[in-house]
């Protein structure tokens, strides 16, 4: 059996409301009845416009179950009860009439339904009060008080009585009720993202410790080596994961935000770490970081990082050799809401126009156009500037991370 939705039962509360509410102020009003024409004496039309409100009302409750349309059932009881109070506030002081103040009850009803319909019959009623105040202020008012001198303050009384129990009683309480059922939806809702974003964090700390773990296996690997061909591919690709580990690394370690990286200083890190890794702690290289405190989804973070490891990779190995000084810079501008500009490169010795991708061996090489394209992006060389530097435009990327291969 299909469990009932969140809106199907936010609705039912408001059929169930709303019957309840019109078969409650239904049966008080019809009580009206017999107390203004026995108790009070109140002539005619008082206590028959009593008798018609209470059963019409009750008519359109039933008749819900014919159309199902409940704003249709609410706005015909909203205008029976405005045309009800209205014709016996006339009838009962005009201005003076303490049955004036169930045109508040309206309003209020109408809020705890809409927002739109509250600020309509906020409007409606207000501008209602206006006219019978000028109806009685005029010479030629249309209605008499038909309510006996020495029973108006016992009618009063009840009509006091009645606003405050609707309001108090019914809405109130109604009110009431959904404040705490919001108030535990919330509380439950933060726990759940409390939830939540514990498990992400351990999570992404779980991903990085198994990634720290899959480079000290190739650290380990390597050291049984003795190819120092094969030893810097091994080297390379521990460069890699641990580029993907800083990630996660700085991911678990935020208090904020779970899916986005603070990317200067994750460049930052990277950098140096992979400078440290190439040429040792002591180094002549010269690194030029201009990037803006900007946030990275994931998606994006993990192959831009990938891509500026192997830039500065390529620049350590073959661009600045050995103990000769150099500079790697790397500038990173954001043009629109999700397209980036990134300069990376260096003042080493370069390399031949003729090597490209599809005719070099170099895997850094195609990784570096790969995960370009990977970013939605374009890659081009500046040739204006001495050794290797690369353009690279590309969007930030909403779909999961997927192969660069």
């Amino acid at each position: 059996m299909k469990k009932p939705t969140k809106d199907y039962n936010q609705l039912m509360d408001k059929v169930k409301l709303t019957h309840r509410v019109n078969y409650l102020s239904s049966a008080l009003i019809l009580l009206f009845y017999p107390i203004s024409l026995f108790l009070l004496n109140i002539g005619q039309p008082i206590p028959y416009i009593f008798l018609a409100f209470a059963v019409l009302n009750i008519i359109n409750t039933l008749i819900y179950k014919l159309h199902n349309n409940l704003i249709l059932t609410y706005n015909i009881t909203s205008v029976l009860a405005t045309i009800g109070t209205v014709l016996v506030t006339l009838y009962s002081g005009g201005i003076n009439s303490p049955f004036i103040f169930v045109l508040g009850i309206i309003v209020f009803a109408a809020y705890a339904t809409t927002r739109r319909y509250g600020k309509v019959y906020l409007y409606l009623n207000l501008s209602v009060i206006v006219l019978i105040y000028m109806l009685g202020s005029s010479n030629y008012a249309l209605t008499e008080n038909v309510v006996p001198l020495a029973n108006r303050n016992l009618f009063a009384l009840f009509c006091i009585l009645f606003s405050v129990y609707m309001i108090g009683g019914v809405f109130g309480k109604f009110l009431l009720k959904a404040h705490h059922r919001l108030y535990k939806s919330k509380r439950e809702i933060e726990d759940r993202i409390s939830e939540k974003e514990t498990l992400l964090r351990e999570v992404h700390h779980r991903v990085k410790n198994n990634l720290q773990t899959v480079s000290s296996l190739l650290s380990l690997q390597s050291r049984s080596i003795e190819d120092k061909k094969i030893k810097s591919l091994i080297k390379s690709s521990q460069n890699r994961v641990i580029s993907m580990a800083m990630v996660h690394e700085m991911l678990y370690m935020r208090d904020d935000y779970l899916s986005k990286v603070e990317y200067k200083a994750y460049v930052q890190e990277l950098s140096q770490y992979l400078v440290r890794s190439v040429k040792g702690n002591k180094n002549n290289i010269k690194l030029n970081i201009d990037i803006p405190d900007i946030k990275l989804g994931i998606d994006t973070a993990i192959p831009l990082g990938l891509l500026i490891n192997e830039a500065i990779t390529n620049a350590l190995k073959y661009g600045i050799k050995d103990d000769t000084e150099g500079t790697i810079h790397i500038e990173l501008k954001q043009e629109d809401e999700k397209g980036f500009v990134l300069n990376i490169g260096d003042n080493g010795e370069g390399f031949s126009e003729s090597i490209t991708p599809q005719t070099s061996k170099s895997l850094g090489l195609k990784l570096i156009h790969n995960l370009a394209r990977q970013l939605k992006g374009s890659i081009t060389k500046d040739l204006s500037l001495k050794g290797t530097n690369y353009i690279i435009r590309f969007q930030e990327v909403t779909q999961e991370f997927n192969s660069v291969a």
